[in-house]
């Protein structure tokens, strides 16, 4: 019975998993710079930390958005850029763990991994 139990969990394992998921993971770190250095990082509209600063970002089919706020500057919102995941192509001829990676947003990734943005200093009214 221990032996069916064992080959069971083995199988279910292997048929619920997908190869981007366990390999790549579903988070990814980037580097984030400024010039200045020192602006707050928000990820989402959470304080994340100040640059320069790896922030772990959840992969998916659209990055997340990030904005750099420093006093005296304009705000700097973007989106890191996505790619396809090659390690995805494995999972091609099994449709659940394709299924999974897409769910799980292991599909992508983030390309490239460091972003460097110079802020503009505000404009006097």
């Amino acid at each position: 019975m221990k032996r069916i139990l064992n080959i069971a969990a083995v199988s279910a394992t292997l048929l619920l998993s997908s190869c981007a998921t366990i390999f790549t993971g579903t988070k990814q770190t980037v580097q984030i710079n400024s010039n200045p250095p020192a602006a707050t990082i928000e990820v989402d509209g959470i304080k994340t930390g100040v640059t320069p600063m790896a922030v772990s970002l959840k992969k998916g089919f659209t990055g997340q958005t990030i904005s750099l706020k420093l006093d005296g500057y304009e705000t700097k919102t973007f989106q890191p850029e996505t790619a396809f995941n090659a390690v995805s192509v494995v999972n091609f001829l099994f449709l659940p763990g394709f299924i999974i990676d897409a769910a799980t947003g292991a599909m992508m990734k983030y390309d490239p991994k460091v972003y460097e943005f110079t802020l503009e200093p505000k404009k006097a009214n």
